[in-house]
């Protein structure tokens, strides 16, 4: 199998992502491997983090697939890939990062909104579309995407909560997308608050805690 299907499978296996956003590489860091300990494999390091590669080279020995976030151009894709980024996310897609991902055979996962905003995706060689933000739409949105594009994958980030986490994935959603719940947490009660709570999302959405 090749490496982007290595990387969609268990990102798909996992059924969530945590999306992490630290304040300091070392927070980012901490949290990572926090829900790495909870069971989450699939983590997204995002490039709003301050020297966000130190991050990278921390966690390029743990057992999960290593991804970048908030990509939002080429360049960074690039960057990203090359410090070990095995999937590439951003808020928004963008054609540029998706030939460059396909380029290298990274999985590129674009946020969009509309069913336009999809197919354009979908057309550039994007398995998985980034619903974002999610907190905009009911979990209902999925089958009416998937009526007209049975083959889209959505996973639904922004607004996901162990509230509403359950609810997305029998929408059919394949994964969903996790971050402030994970930061609060750790800034609130520290690591070992992350672990417990990655463990209840991954409970949750019947992910595979290996």
């Amino acid at each position: 199998m090749f490496p982007k299907y290595e990387s969609i499978k268990e990102a798909v296996n996992e059924r969530v992502v945590a999306v992490v956003r630290g304040s300091s590489f070392e927070e980012a860091i901490a949290i990572s491997k926090a829900a790495i300990a909870g069971g989450i494999r699939a983590i997204e390091v995002t490039y709003t983090t301050p020297q966000v590669r130190k991050v990278f080279e921390a966690l390029l020995d743990e057992n999960a697939v290593i991804g970048a976030g908030t990509v939002l151009d080429s360049e960074t894709a690039r960057d990203a890939i090359l410090n070990g980024a095995q999937f590439v996310v951003s808020p928004n897609f963008d054609e540029k990062i998706a030939t460059l991902c396909n380029r290298y055979s990274v999985p590129y996962f674009p946020g969009c909104m509309t069913i336009a905003e999809m197919v354009r995706a979908v057309e550039s060689g994007c398995d998985i579309i980034k619903l974002f933000p999610a907190n905009q739409f009911e979990p209902s949105f999925i089958g009416s995407v998937n009526g007209p594009l049975p083959n889209v994958r959505v996973m639904p980030t922004g607004g996901i909560s162990l509230k509403n986490a359950s609810e997305w994935i029998d929408a059919g959603a394949v994964a969903v997308g996790i971050g402030s719940d994970l930061t609060k947490a750790y800034r609130n009660d520290g690591v070992s608050a992350v672990m417990e709570l990655a463990k209840k999302y991954v409970e949750l959405t019947g992910g595979d805690p290996k």
